[in-house]
């Protein structure tokens, strides 16, 4: 029998409304629990016989192969780099000292240059002033070259030194010229006559360097001042002079029309690069 009152239809829809509500509220439940079951079932870390990276180190796998020369190059690079770089070091201190010597040797007074000289106490000497007294032997002239002099070719001229006494003679540098004035008929009047003093500094032999080519003295060609084979071939003693002369522009002018030689500064005049070096390496 269905109630017709208002009041027992009001009660059955609130009981209607409060079972729906609760089968809502379960039903919400169980999706709930399906889902969180679900992610957790999906997390590997809560899955059973699971191992992290942390309990298992990485193995080093050997392949078999060994490193290539370009990165033996590459490794090596900045060890020769430190040891140039080192060497230049040594090399700026051993430079610094040989310059500060022959500079100490310049400010001394000029020595007379002996008769005879031991070619092998020259090293002691280098760069030491000295004067020579006789007169020159211009039929023995050579000239070196070419060599360049502010922008220009030309030779050095090198006469020996006819002293007093037999074996004396040595081999004096007496400086550039320029190449049209190279035969003597153009420049008699610089070839001077009779006795002279001559003042210079004391040259320790010069090393020829794989670049530069042989002397050919049959031919009159000289590239290179070999002091042992000049001085074999004129008779004198294997010692070199550099005639020196004051830094004078006017006369460095006239000498140069004239075919005079050009004299060197009594100066060093050594190279030193190494501080760049240093830095370069």
């Amino acid at each position: 029998m269905i109630p017709t009152c208002p009041r027992c239809l009001l009660r059955r829809g609130q009981k209607s409304i409060v079972s729906g509500i609760r089968q809502t509220e379960l039903s919400g439940r169980l999706l709930r629990t399906r889902y969180n079951q679900t992610r957790l079932a999906s997390n590997p870390a809560d899955r059973e016989g699971f191992l992290s990276i942390v309990d298992t180190p990485p193995i080093l796998v050997r392949t078999g192969k060994r490193h290539g020369p370009g990165l033996i190059i590459l490794a090596l690079i900045p060890i020769t780099a430190f040891a140039l770089g080192t060497w230049q070091i040594f090399r700026l201190e051993w430079k610094s000292k040989l310059i500060a010597t022959f500079e100490d040797r310049l400010i001394k007074a000029p020595l007379p240059l002996p008769p005879q000289i031991d070619a092998s106490a020259i090293k002691e000497f280098d760069y030491r002033r000295v004067y020579a007294t006789g007169h020159f032997r211009h039929d023995q002239e050579m000239l070196i070259g070419p060599r360049m002099h502010d922008g220009n070719n030309g030779y050095l001229v090198i006469t020996p030194l006819e002293r007093e006494g037999k074996g004396t003679t040595v081999l004096v540098n007496r400086g550039w010229i320029s190449k049209n004035l190279s035969k003597q008929a153009a420049r008699q009047g610089a070839l001077p006559q009779g006795i002279v003093t001559v003042q210079g500094l004391l040259r320790e032999p010069w090393k020829k360097n794989l670049f530069t080519p042989n002397n050919q003295p049959n031919k009159g060609e000289f590239y290179f001042p070999d002091v042992e084979q000049m001085a074999a071939l004129t008779g004198s003693q294997p010692v070199w002079i550099e005639e020196t002369m004051q830094p004078d522009l006017i006369e460095v002018y006239d000498r140069e029309a004239k075919g005079v030689p050009i004299g060197r500064a009594a100066e060093v005049n050594l190279r030193n690069n190494h501080t760049q070096y240093i830095f370069t390496w």
